[in-house]
């Protein structure tokens, strides 16, 4: 068996495609298809099963695809424990993190540790929370960047560490007739902050519910017991925060993914603001290597850097 043979099972897995799998692997899918013939005749038995959409592990494939992940992890460990032990100034990243907050921080972030780490490859895994999750707890991440509720936190199965509270806040144009609506201090934050339950008529912007941003903004209606008003509630951050810029609309953001624009306001929302927590997951018992300290600790920099919008 060599760790080749395991990495592209595992590809299979993840992709539920032979042509996929095959496209991210750089290879043909016949030779793909060949390989996995061959290795389930010398196995005895077949790891996956053909459907209408692709392939789906059989039982025998997924034993063998979750011993295939922690070997793969395992040897992964081992190659970072001595690459920092014979060449510490050197090493790879295999770091994840959501397109919208990756978007804003991660360029500053990136240019900052690459002038301190030249020789640390950061390889970028763009996914959203569920997806990041998973790919920790298979250990085919060192890091993951991840929101959770406030005080909430990833669970036993998984190690973290909390870098930030990150505030849920609105942005809107300056001409947007919320303004009207905004208060500065009087018993609230010393920052513009509206009451969501005075602003319930204007049409907001919202994320799907399976995102952070879209389930934060969704438990703030449900603790008002009331629905919002609005007719797009599937876009994505980016582009509902782009819309609301433009005056369009209300959508919610992170304080960390707010940029100063002289046309545009942030707004907290409600007297006592609303948070999530970023924090940094890394697979559990893994290896932490000086690069990944390093890289760590210039996020934590670039994030308390930002409180000074």
């Amino acid at each position: 068996m060599e760790l080749r043979e395991l990495e592209y099972v595992v590809s299979i897995a993840d992709a539920g495609s032979l042509s996929r799998a095959a496209d991210k692997l750089y290879m043909a899918q016949s030779s793909l298809s060949q390989f996995l013939s061959r290795l389930e005749t010398e196995l005895g038995t077949k790891l996956f099963v053909r459907t209408s959409g692709g392939v789906r592990p059989t039982l025998s494939g997924e034993i063998y695809i979750r011993n295939a992940r922690q070997i793969l992890r395992q040897y992964r460990m081992m190659k970072t424990e001595l690459r920092d032990m014979e060449r510490p100034s050197e090493g790879r990243i295999e770091f994840g993190i959501s397109s919208f907050r990756g978007e804003y921080l991660l360029p500053k972030v990136l240019e900052r540790f690459r002038e301190t780490a030249p020789g640390v490859e950061v390889v970028l895994h763009e996914m959203n929370s569920i997806y990041l999750h998973k790919q920790i707890l298979s250990g085919e991440l060192d890091m993951a960047l991840v929101a959770y509720p406030e005080g909430a936190g990833p669970g036993r199965e998984r190690h973290a560490r909390k870098i930030k509270r990150d505030e849920v806040m609105l942005v809107a144009n300056k001409e947007h007739p919320v303004m009207q609506y905004v208060k500065i201090g009087q018993g609230g934050p010393p920052r513009p902050w509206v009451e969501l339950s005075e602003i319930l008529h204007f049409e907001f912007l919202l994320s799907d519910h399976t995102t952070m941003l879209g389930d934060s903004a969704q438990r703030l209606f449900r603790a008002l017991g009331q629905a919002p008003r609005a007719l797009n509630t599937n876009l994505t951050a980016s582009f509902a925060a782009a819309l609301a810029r433009q005056g369009l609309g209300l959508a919610f953001t992170y304080r960390s993914c707010a940029i100063a624009q002289p046309d545009v306001e942030y707004l907290s929302v409600g007297k006592n603001r609303f948070y999530v927590d970023l924090m940094l997951l890394y697979p559990t018992g893994g290896y932490r290597s000086r690069a990944i300290r390093g890289l760590e600790e210039t996020l934590r920099q670039c994030l308390e850097e930002g409180e000074n919008l």
